[in-house]
């Protein structure tokens, strides 16, 4: 368990980084250029996954022996374009349906896709403690 919540922490530390820079690009595209938030909030959910997969496969995620980095990029692009379809759904439904402001809505649609990715991404790219192990921390 202390694992577990080490692993939780750091992928907190890295999120909060891919966070700033996600939130920061969306407000910079809206506000300064003029792009729509749901362009701006693709463009920059994008740049911090190519963050978010340097840092986390590095500090938190431990390689599985045998994937190749190719199919293990594959993966986490898939799963992030999962994430994408969630925060822009969640960016769309909280702007459009409820009349929030982009850039509070962002807040929550980053906390449901943050977990969304820490789930996923420990089940299929972790490499956990010992060979099969997955999940056996959180079930």
């Amino acid at each position: 368990m202390k694992k577990l919540i080490a692993q939780i922490m750091k992928f907190g530390v890295v999120g909060v980084i891919a966070f700033a820079i996600d939130y920061g690009l969306l407000a910079l595209l809206t506000e300064v250029f003029g792009v729509n938030y749901l362009v701006s909030a693709t463009v920059s959910f994008t740049v911090s996954v190519v963050f978010n997969y340097v840092a986390s496969m590095r500090y938190v995620f431990r390689h599985k022996e045998g994937m190749s980095r190719r199919r293990e990029f594959v993966i986490f692009v898939v799963l992030s374009v999962i994430g994408l379809a969630i925060n822009n759904l969640c960016m769309w439904a909280g702007v459009e349906l409820l009349g929030v402001h982009y850039l509070v809505v962002k807040i929550f649609a980053t906390a449901v896709v943050m977990v969304w990715n820490f789930v996923t991404r420990k089940k299929f790219l972790d490499a956990g403690d010992e060979p099969g192990e997955i999940l056996s921390d959180i079930e």
